[in-house]
């Protein structure tokens, strides 16, 4: 892989182990020579993964709508930084951009990225491997309900299995390099029902 799309938080959360582990995934991608591409922004946990990747000489790209520039949260220190003019547009060129996503802690805005770019993936909009760096637990609920929706019949197990999880970013890159996209649709016939 030589770009990731790290999805997380414009705040720190209420414990440094977020700010580390940010921080350090920036390091760790940057060393591995994998361009981070994020949201653009200087601050929490977005503003920690690209310092991260910077303090190393990485290449990190910025995408961030033009209304959020003008409140003044722009990082001025990006490789580049690519501004559109919706929310959307900035996912869509994220997406354009990796080879693979990673989410981080973070609130409503990170939780929607992922879930859209999950859903992409299940309808077979790109095969890109979607990974959560669960740091201290943050999503353990998260992962305890997609394996509800699958008890429930809500989700395929296979789908359920496209979503790679670890505490431990090292071991998380290397399910992402190994991951293979699902051969079944995400359709269910009558004759599943």
């Amino acid at each position: 892989m030589k770009s990731i799309t790290v999805f997380c938080g414009s705040s720190f959360g209420s414990d440094e182990i977020y700010k580390e582990q940010a921080t350090l995934l920036g390091q760790t991608l940057a060393k591995q020579n994998i361009q981070l591409i994020y949201g653009g922004a200087d601050v929490g946990l977005m503003g920690a993964v690209a310092d991260g990747a910077l303090q190393e000489n990485g290449k990190v790209i910025g995408v961030l709508p033009n209304f959020l520039q003008s409140k003044e949260i722009a990082h001025k220190n990006l490789t580049d930084l690519i501004l559109v003019e919706t929310m959307h547009e900035r996912k869509t060129k994220m997406n354009d951009l990796c080879e693979g996503v990673i989410v981080l802690p973070g609130g409503y805005g990170t939780l929607e990225e992922f879930f859209e770019m999950i859903t992409w993936a299940q309808l077979g909009l790109h095969k890109k491997p979607i990974g959560i760096l669960n740091i201290d637990g943050f999503y353990d609920d998260l992962i305890q309900l997609v394996q509800n929706m699958v008890a429930k019949g809500f989700l395929k197990q296979v789908n359920r299995d496209m979503l790679l999880v670890s505490e431990n970013i090292d071991e998380l890159l290397d399910k992402m390099r190994n991951y293979k996209t699902p051969t079944v649709g995400k359709w269910i016939s009558k004759e599943e029902v």
